[in-house]
């Protein structure tokens, strides 16, 4: 589990409101398409960003429901969502949601199924909310398409290595389509969001995976903190000196219920 103190719970809120994280969320609200009037669940809606920019959408008529089995979080996303009378939220995870049966017209989850070790649960689970026709949108990203160069190549693949410990599935986008397939829905479109950067920036991707990727691999025994802070700090030396690169790829999966 990732755990932040006060300067990084700092550092991700100004993340999330950073260009590369708005991109995505909007890379979902378009293939969400929300209509006013709809009522929409948000899976894992977390400090409540995406439900937010749902409910300006929706209108008064409208609903957004965000769903999270974290009390901190949905705290965060009340407070946030606080003037909007058209937002509720409730305790509940991806595979067991207090939602009716085809109550919500779409569902959305912003990285959410890259954690769930029950994939076909989760889209049975979607597929039972949602009413006959409904849209799910899932956005997750695919890391197997991470580019990160150093001058230590070793040592960055001993980071991401590690790294991948705090996920259940890196390839969401490669896996999901034949889950939901099989699961009832069909595939409207898998769409890719590619995500570059030639230097360190502080509401960037990047900058945001350095600071959460040092702790992790040291709080899990995985990398020793010398080494990772050797790493870190190279990142920081390269993009002062021009040299940074690192790309991936982060994709929307867009499905109808059948």
């Amino acid at each position: 589990m990732l755990t932040f103190n006060a300067r990084t719970t700092k550092l991700l809120e100004n993340a999330y409101q950073g260009a590369d994280f708005s991109r995505r969320r909007r890379a979902s609200f378009d293939a969400l398409n929300p209509r006013p009037g709809e009522t929409i669940a948000d899976i894992g809606c977390g400090n409540g960003m995406l439900t937010l920019e749902l409910a300006r959408a929706l209108g008064e008529e409208g609903r957004v429901i965000g769903i999270d089995p974290s009390e901190d979080m949905r705290t965060a996303a009340i407070e946030r969502c606080a003037d909007w009378s058209n937002t509720a939220f409730h305790d509940g995870t991806a595979t067991t949601m207090p939602l009716e049966s085809g109550s919500v017209d779409k569902a959305v989850s912003l990285q959410v199924f890259e954690y769930l070790d029950d994939l076909p649960g989760a889209v049975a689970e979607a597929r039972r909310i949602l009413k006959p026709g409904g849209r799910l949108v899932v956005g997750d990203m695919h890391w197997d398409t991470i580019t990160w160069f150093s001058d230590d190549p070793e040592r960055m693949r001993r980071m991401i290595v590690a790294w991948d410990g705090h996920l259940v599935e890196r390839c969401i986008p490669a896996v999901l389509p034949p889950v939901l397939r099989d699961g009832g829905f069909v595939i409207d479109d898998v769409l890719p969001v590619p995500f570059s950067a030639t230097g360190l920036h502080p509401d960037g991707l990047a900058n945001m995976l350095i600071h959460l990727i040092e702790p992790y691999v040291v709080k899990k025994d995985q990398v020793p903190a010398e080494e990772a802070r050797a790493w870190a700090e190279e990142q920081q030396a390269l993009s002062d000196a021009g040299r940074f690169f690192f790309s991936i790829t982060h994709f929307v999966i867009s499905a109808r219920k059948a």
